[in-house]
């Protein structure tokens, strides 16, 4: 009886939030791959090799950044492996301001036209693009929708596991077969092997999502693993304070950096240091 209430409450409950889903899912897909398509884009925009010489001392940057942009509060800021590449400071995902490494003036890069188009799928993804006071409204939906298909995976699993717990029911249930009889068979079958092999992704997935909607699947998280939660206040405080303090004293920004590239070998691409506060004793 159990069995069966769980069936239909995964069947009702994929039916109703199915689109929402596959539109948070599509829109995800193209955010995860944000950064790649914009720094591609951002190439075009590079201080050219003619233009290149001595690189400024990162502290010389993160004083120009701090002195020219105060409006952009930094927490770190990232090197590239490519000598064209600005040092991009950052507070967060989205905002922050990109310097020429030689010459700290301010860089303009990609397409406003890309950055537009992955504004849009941002808002699409968090809320259908609804302003005003409707997008609380939205954001419940796909909240509730994420919540809805972390169910549907919980539940999914549990259903999947074969009456008969023996070897040949679960390989049955975990490898394609050579044929069906009919369609309904081969999509029924199918369901089962596919999904059973992307739950555990997605449960990190949505489970994230949902961490981002609600306060309590935070909470549940942090308790997991023993730590607790910074208050928003605190972390909005810690950036602020990193953006004012003079760098903590000791070995030049710029020879820590090598230090730790010492460790990577000649392949690395990318650098992100957090930047260090008065009161810091490690970077």
């Amino acid at each position: 009886m159990f069995r069966k209430i769980l069936f239909w409450s995964h069947l009702c409950s994929g039916i109703a939030v199915g689109i929402v889903v596959f539109t948070m899912s599509f829109t995800g897909v193209l955010l995860t791959y944000q950064r790649q398509i914009e720094q591609w884009a951002a190439q075009r925009d590079y201080v050219p090799a003619g233009e290149q010489g001595a690189r400024l001392p990162l502290e010389e940057l993160i004083r120009i950044q701090r002195s020219e942009y105060p409006d952009s509060p930094a927490a770190s800021l990232t090197i590239s492996n490519d000598p064209g590449a600005p040092v991009e400071f950052r507070a967060g995902r989205q905002g922050g301001v990109s310097l020429n490494p030689y010459t700290g003036a301010r860089m303009e890069l990609g397409s406003p036209g890309l950055s537009g188009f992955f504004s849009a799928v941002t808002g699409f993804h968090r809320w259908f693009n609804i302003s005003g006071e409707n997008r609380a409204l939205a954001r419940q939906i796909t909240g509730v929708s994420n919540v809805a298909f972390l169910f549907l995976l919980l539940s999914g699993m549990y259903l999947w596991l074969p009456k008969l717990w023996r070897w040949a029911q679960f390989k049955a249930r975990l490898l394609l077969r050579g044929s069906y009889p009919d369609g309904k068979a081969r999509d029924f079958h199918w369901h089962h092997i596919f999904g059973i092999w992307s739950a555990l992704p997605l449960l990190a997935v949505v489970y994230t999502g949902a961490v981002i909607s609600y306060p309590w699947a935070a909470n549940f998280m942090y308790r997991v693993f023993g730590a607790e939660m910074a208050p928003v206040a605190a972390l909005a405080a810690d950036v602020a304070a990193t953006n004012t303090a003079p760098a903590a004293a000791g070995l030049p920004l710029d020879a820590l950096v090598q230090k730790a590239l010492a460790h990577s070998g000649e392949g690395w691409k990318r650098v992100n240091l957090s930047l260090p506060r008065a009161e810091d004793d490690a970077v």
